[in-house]
């Protein structure tokens, strides 16, 4: 791990326990006098822990130092999320984060079959420990809306992915926003809110699922 979150972090003194203290200290082995470094993903600081005592339960450490260091993606891209099946969403939301995708809008759109509930507490922890492997100073932003039509009056400039001979990769410096389907794509009631010149494709003829697409989309525009 590139760092430990732990909510506290930047306080002069920092408790481990639970979950956390088993991992650091019987996992990972660390021991007194060891430096640790956390972050609190609220700030873009690195905080550098020492270890003071270790007992069975849990474990306090003091701060050292801090340092700003932002490690964030160059670009910002804010995704509009049709809900699918949050298992399909657990599987691929920590590779989102790798790849730098800024904000995940999960849209009640047409066809999302079910209207399917979020489990934002479980992503979170999902890509909190993502953000710790890669070394991201930051997660993704998490916020859901009640229908397509809703979205777009947040985000009128919003670009759509869909069948389209208008490639992304000719869009790609144009795109800060953009919404992707779920299982079965978009209603003809939803397309219709688009602009042609607002509809992008890519150069396949093969139909790919929901989460497949998102990870093209974000490895598109972010990489």
């Amino acid at each position: 791990m590139q760092y430990t979150y732990h909510k506290e972090a930047g306080a002069e003194t920092i408790t481990i326990e639970a979950e956390l203290h088993k991992y650091l200290f019987k996992v990972r082995r660390h021991s007194i006098e060891d430096d640790l470094y956390f972050r609190n993903l609220k700030d873009k600081n690195i905080y550098r822990y020492k270890v003071q005592n270790i007992d069975r339960k849990k474990t306090m450490l003091m701060l050292i130092s801090q340092e700003e260091k932002s490690i964030e993606p160059k670009k910002e891209l804010h995704i509009g999320w049709c809900k699918i099946d949050p298992k399909s969403i657990e599987k691929v939301i920590a590779s989102l984060n790798e790849l730098g995708v800024t904000k995940i809008t999960f849209i009640n759109c047409e066809y999302s079959q079910g209207r399917y509930s979020i489990n934002f507490e479980k992503l979170e922890k999902i890509l909190i420990n993502s953000s710790q492997q890669s070394g991201r100073s930051s997660i993704i932003e998490l916020d859901e809306s009640s229908s397509l039509e809703t979205f777009l009056e947040k985000n009128p400039n919003s670009y759509i992915f869909n069948f389209s001979e208008n490639l992304i990769d000719e869009s790609k410096n144009e795109i800060d926003t953009i919404i992707i389907g779920c299982e079965g794509g978009f209603s003809s009631n939803e397309v219709i809110n688009f602009d042609s010149d607002k509809i992008v494709g890519i150069n396949s003829n093969l139909i790919l699922r929901s989460e497949t697409g998102v990870i093209t989309l974000a490895s598109k525009l972010l990489v």
